[in-house]
């Protein structure tokens, strides 16, 4: 292999090599800042449950936006999803079953992704058979959900801390278990790797070189074993961050292994020609908002377990949050390409930021100026390098 076919191999690959360096960049710069405090196991347990309902809403994102779309509306969702599971805590549950705490926790998680799936179907509809820009229908949506978490509150803050409930978010795995359940994700990110590749090789796909993918699964597989290490020296693995990951795998899974996912991609890549292939657009546009839907209403969960409250303020700015992600972890702003796991980096390295300009006290208001920047020069690089592979 001569320098010029390696030249050509970094720049095609330069997002994933540049959100990598970002995030190794984020880590280093607060960790001198903060004379290593920025690494104590404390806090990068608080970093990653922090991550978690952005994550899960980064996670459907993917789907979304690979298809061409948008959703607008996924942090109201989580936030109203919050505030029902909030009102079912207190005003349903706690009346009809006051000494069944698992029960009753179980059932608001039902009750809550059932919500949040019914919102995905509707703005599903419209945006997929009754043909209305995803972008509008979001929007309005954002506005509807919005009303929804006054009226629902009452302007009031509702508590959500049955303890069956708060463990959810709030709740640890022992040491052993962790260890048992990072071997087991590192296990599947090596088994989904070649999964991957047989589906491309199959299908006839651009496979990338062996070593970009081996490199890839063992710098994922590193940091999950690192930060078992870490968080072990706290109190173990977040309950939260478990559901997350096997989340990711699940959805990475059947978006690179399952007619679902390649159909999405081919309507992101070219819609006219999925449509002349056969794909049934309607279908597959329906089936990733509904999935869109889903996954919010799980952030929900874990946002109103997190918090322990639903309040007014709930989901804003978790829209930004996602959609950062999914860009900064190399999905298209133009349709086409992105992975679960390069937008959890993308969720990892927004939570690294929050969490470091805390640590600094930096004002809240400049905390969103910046957020809004990295959105900003995220978009502007996704473009640069998609002009400069067409």
């Amino acid at each position: 292999m001569n320098f010029s076919e390696l030249g050509q191999r970094f720049r095609k690959n330069i997002q994933t090599y540049i959100i990598i360096i970002a995030l190794v960049a984020i880590w280093g710069v607060f960790a001198i800042i903060t004379k290593g405090g920025y690494f104590m196991p404390q806090n990068i347990s608080n970093l990653f449950r922090q991550m978690t309902v952005t994550g899960f809403l980064a996670v459907g994102m993917v789907l979304v936006m690979v298809t061409g779309g948008i959703d607008l509306s996924v942090g109201k969702l989580a936030g109203f999803v919050s505030v029902i599971a909030a009102l079912f805590q207190r005003d349903v549950w706690f009346k009809l079953i006051p000494n069944e705490p698992i029960l009753s926790a179980v059932l608001t998680v039902f009750v809550s992704m059932l919500v949040g799936t019914l919102f995905g179907m509707y703005q599903a509809y419209v945006t997929a058979y009754l043909r209305v820009p995803a972008f509008i229908v979001t929007l309005g949506g954002m506005f509807i959900l919005n009303g929804g978490i006054l009226l629902a509150t009452g302007g009031q803050t509702i508590a959500a801390n049955q303890p069956g409930f708060s463990y959810i978010a709030q709740g640890y795995l022992k040491p052993t278990i962790g260890w048992i359940l990072g071997i087991v994700v590192v296990a599947f990110l090596i088994l989904l790797m070649f999964a991957n590749r047989r589906t491309k090789r199959k299908y006839g796909f651009e496979l990338k070189p062996f070593y970009q993918d081996m490199l890839r699964t063992a710098f994922f597989s590193l940091l999950v074993l690192v930060y078992v290490a870490v968080v072990n020296k706290y109190n173990g693995v977040q309950v939260p961050v478990l559901l997350l990951a096997i989340t990711a795998i699940i959805v990475s899974y059947i978006s690179t292994n399952t007619r679902f996912g390649r159909y999405a991609y081919a309507i992101g890549g070219n819609r006219e020609a999925a449509r002349l292939s056969g794909i049934n657009i309607k279908k597959q546009l329906f089936l990733v908002f509904t999935l869109m839907g889903l996954l919010s209403g799980i952030g929900g969960v874990v946002l109103a377990s997190y918090v322990g409250y639903g309040t007014i303020a709930a989901g804003q700015g978790y829209e930004l949050d996602a959609i950062a992600s999914c860009v900064l972890g190399g999905t298209s702003t133009l349709g086409g390409s992105g992975t679960i796991f390069g937008a959890l980096v993308g969720a990892l390295i927004m939570a690294s930021l929050n969490t470091g300009l805390q640590m600094m006290n930096v004002a809240p208001a400049w905390q969103y100026v910046l957020r809004g920047l990295v959105l900003v020069v995220a978009v502007i690089v996704d473009v640069y390098f998609k002009k400069s592979s067409n």
